[in-house]
């Protein structure tokens, strides 16, 4: 393959990070339980799910060490890049998008059978569509909040609602370093008003009702390894604390809907992606078919 500045225009994988099954027989290796796949369901959500191995971090590490650069040549392609996304200078909350475009190797974690075959389970056997990437990186000491949010709040641009969230630590992720934390159940809410996402850890708070804000008494901490994932339900309630540790939290996002998604608006749906008009399939260069019935 000749060199592609712009990794969008490819919807396949191009390094030799992961290989894709050929049969129905090597699928099976990556398939969720039923025990899974019914405590998503019920739950909202379903962690420790193995995605990467040692060698695939040291290379999504290193690729992240490169473009963490404002200055790398391809930081045009970014959709979003906040080297500090926190209203609070003394905690750092590193936030990007579209990382995908610039890396090899951040292209093709996409592609990863784990990941699509997981999400084809869970979005209900229905062909998986990508919608789009996030880094979220907290340094050692003084890293920042994410603000108790469900991610579909900030997607309604985007209907119907069968999206789907996959976060996986590039390091150890625990209490101490700002790992990620759920209300069990929070799923069943129907959709909240959007807070700040780095801003008031609770601001949250200002549109729930009292039964609601007593259930974050049963707060769940997705304490995960690296290389492992988990995966929630559009309408979590999902949240992390700052990182005062000696051990930085570096993890990506990846967000993907049921193909059959449309658009919700005539505006920009990322920055720099022309339009998809009212009504019609989100479909396309940006928003490319990873995994269809097999």
């Amino acid at each position: 393959m000749g060199e592609v500045e712009d990794l969008a225009e490819v919807h396949h994988l191009i390094s030799d990070l992961f290989s894709w099954p050929k049969s129905k027989e090597e699928w099976k290796q990556y398939k969720l339980t039923d025990e899974q796949i019914n405590h998503f369901h019920e739950e909202g959500y379903v962690s420790g799910i193995n995605l990467l191995n040692d060698h695939q971090i040291n290379v999504l590490r290193k690729e992240l060490d490169e473009i963490l650069d404002p200055n790398h040549p391809l930081h045009h392609l970014f959709y979003e890049f906040h080297s500090n996304e926190s209203e609070d200078p003394n905690a750092v909350l590193f936030h990007s998008l579209g990382h995908w475009r610039i890396t090899r190797g951040f292209h093709d974690v996409l592609y990863n059978p784990a990941f699509v075959m997981a999400a084809h389970q869970l979005l209900e056997q229905k062909p998986v569509r990508f919608w789009h990437d996030q880094l979220f990186c907290k340094p050692a000491k003084h890293g920042g909040v994410v603000a108790w949010h469900q991610d579909y709040s900030y997607w309604t641009r985007t209907i119907a609602m069968q999206h789907l969230t996959c976060w996986t630590g590039l390091d150890d992720a625990s209490t101490e370093n700002g790992c990620l934390h759920y209300i069990p159940k929070s799923h069943k809410w129907g959709l909240l008003n959007a807070p700040s996402l780095a801003g008031d850890m609770n601001g949250l708070m200002n549109y729930l009702n009292e039964d609601q804000k007593e259930q974050f008494k049963k707060s769940i901490a997705i304490e995960l390894k690296k290389g492992y994932a988990t995966f929630h339900h559009p309408l979590m309630v999902h949240g992390s604390y700052e990182n005062k540790s000696n051990r930085s939290r570096r993890a990506f996002v990846l967000n993907v809907f049921a193909d059959g998604t449309v658009s919700n608006t005539n505006d920009e749906l990322l920055k720099g992606v022309p339009p998809v008009p009212k009504g019609e399939k989100m479909e396309g260069k940006f928003f490319p078919l990873l995994f269809e019935n097999n």
